[in-house]
This record gives structure tokens, C-alpha cells and sequence, in this order.
């Protein structure tokens, strides 16, 4: 949702990864997650989760703008991390994705256990952390 007046994926995505913690790579995004400007986001995730890292970081404290196709980048991540036994976090996630994320379900399906009620280090509570940015 875009702030009224705001013209959707009028700002770049932005994305910077730091892997300097191997057992959780935290992967920063920025800018409009949309339609036109998803597949790098997504792209990235499928790099990460492919080395099935315990847990993934998705930090969208610089977040602006978010699309259906945006969400579903998201949930693809939690997908691909819940076969590959990788738990995602969301971090930094401002009000408005908060919002989007309690009122889709999507919430609900990131606190999910991972199959065979595996938890890794660190991973006790909610999988949506700091929801409030």
C-alpha cells in the first residue's frame, strides 16, 4: 500500500546483503517491493536459502511500498526456507507491512514451526520479529 498521492514503485528497490554471520544472512530491502521490481529480491532469497542457512533475515526497515507480488516474494521465502529447514525472520517491518502481513494470513504462516517441529538456535518466539519499526 502507498502512502495517498504516491505514485506505486515510484522508488527503486534497494537490497544489500550481509552474510557475515553464515547461520543467518540478513538480506535489507529498501524502496518499492512491486511488480516491476521483485525478481532481484526473489532472485537473492533463492542464492541464500540455497546454502540452507538455520535461519534468513529479511530487514525492511527501509521498506516504502509493498504489492501482492512483493508479498509473495515473502512467502515464497518462507517456502523454500520451511523445505530446505531454514527459518525466516522478518525484521524492522514497518506499520503498513505489518498490517498486510496480519491481514492476509501471512503472520500466521511465518510463526509456523518448521516440519517436525524443528527450531534452531535463537529461532524461540515470534518468526516476525520487531514488527513495530
Amino acid at each position: 500500500m502507498a502512502p495517498q498521492g504516491r505514485k506505486p514503485e515510484a522508488t527503486p528497490l534497494t537490497m544489500s546483503v550481509d552474510a557475515s554471520d553464515p547461520g543467518a544472512p540478513l538480506i535489507r530491502v529498501g524502496g518499492d517491493l512491486a511488480f516491476t521490481t521483485a525478481a532481484p529480491l526473489r532472485h537473492e532469497v533463492d542464492r541464500q536459502l540455497a546454502e540452507r542457512p538455520p535461519v534468513l533475515v529479511l530487514d525492511f526497515a527501509d521498506l516504502q511500498f509493498i504489492d501482492s507480488t512483493g508479498l509473495s516474494v515473502i512467502v515464497h521465502a518462507w517456502r523454500e526456507g520451511q523445505q530446505g529447514g531454514t527459518i525466516l525472520r522478518l525484521r524492522s517491518t514497518p506499520r503498513f507491512l505489518a498490517t498486510i502481513l496480519d491481514m492476509t494470513g501471512v503472520t500466521g504462516l511465518l510463526a509456523r514451526p518448521l516440519p517436525g517441529g524443528a527450531q534452531s538456535a535463537g529461532a524461540s518466539g515470534s518468526q516476525r520479529s520487531a514488527a513495530s519499526a
